[in-house]
């Protein structure tokens, strides 16, 4: 119990700029377009910023044990079908309905409160593992639910809009940092010292930038739509996502920096592009809205709990 209230106590401050964000545009009378604003710059920029320069100094980190996507994006797998076998199950729902409610159980917000959380819980060591991750994150799973929609709709998918996935996902500013981060330290080469400490000076300020701007992103939610849906959502994300992969990374004997990684990715509260994908489809808009306020809220607890079960803690 020592060991859950210290990361409880670790992790507070993350979630009360959530909440700051929240209360900011919820009550304070921000309008959403200051929310857009900030998460425009976060997003473009900010962490963009903290991710090259992370990557840049990459070859000389440590070797991370790839096999952490098996068991990561494996146990997403398991989870997505798992979660689709259910939703028709209990709520009879739809092929697309089952598609998304399943998307809702595995695709996490990794970059907004996923890399703050990793560099404050498990340190830098951690970072370069949930780098690798975001990487593929959301090519595989985006392309994962938009091929299972699309199948459930039409009995058919084009090649054409896989190729339209990928380079959405190339051109997302948080992949191609990495990338570009990942292939300048492969180089040899060194940034200039005035443009390291520049870029120092904006990765600092990366991390409460983007909790405050998820908070006032969650504002724009709402939180008491379809319940029942929305709670069985939170069980599978919060619950059963983290315990598969952490099955899965104790079956391939991974790492303990690779392991805590990959296991507190998949404890993270629902991404709010599964929102967005809800509206593409036009499919449980409401309970995807509620469930990403919910999970954020039960992640105060949740998340360190899961840590603390694992055995993980910040070196």
């Amino acid at each position: 119990m020592k060991s859950f209230f210290a990361l409880v106590d670790l992790t507070a401050p993350l979630f009360l700029l959530v909440a700051v964000g929240y209360v900011l545009t919820r009550w304070g009378r921000w309008p959403m377009s200051a929310a857009d604003a900030l998460s425009r710059f976060v997003f473009s920029v900010a962490i963009p910023t903290l991710l090259f320069r992370l990557m840049s100094d990459f070859s000389h980190e440590p070797h991370v044990d790839a096999r952490l996507l098996v068991a990561f994006f494996g146990g997403c797998l398991i989870v997505y079908v798992g979660a689709r076998v259910f939703a028709r199950w209990a709520f009879r729902m739809s092929g697309d309905a089952q598609s998304i409610f399943a998307l809702g159980g595995i695709f996490a917000n990794n970059v907004l409160l996923g890399l703050p959380l990793a560099k404050i819980t498990l340190g830098e060591a951690a970072l370069p593992s949930v780098s690798l991750v975001l990487v593929f994150n959301s090519l595989i799973l985006w392309t994962l639910a938009t091929v299972s929609v699309e199948w459930a709709r039409h009995r058919e998918f084009s090649a054409r809009g896989l190729y339209r996935t990928f380079l959405g996902v190339i051109r997302n500013p948080v992949v191609a940092s990495i990338l570009a981060g990942t292939a300048f330290g492969f180089t040899g080469l060194t940034l200039p010292g005035f443009v390291d400490q520049t870029m120092a000076q904006m990765s600092l300020a990366a991390i409460p930038l983007s909790l405050v701007s998820l908070g006032m992103g969650l504002a724009g939610f709402g939180a008491a739509s379809e319940w029942r849906v929305s709670t069985a959502l939170a069980f599978v994300k919060l619950i059963v996502h983290p315990l598969v992969v952490y099955a899965l990374a104790r079956m391939l004997d991974l790492p303990p920096t690779e392991s805590a990684a990959v296991v507190m990715l998949s404890a993270l509260p629902i991404g709010a592009n599964v929102y967005l994908m809800s509206r593409q489809f036009d499919v449980l808009t409401g309970p995807i809205a509620s469930g990403i306020v919910l999970t954020t809220v039960l992640a105060a607890v949740t998340t360190p709990l899961v840590l603390t079960l694992i055995g993980a803690s910040r070196p």
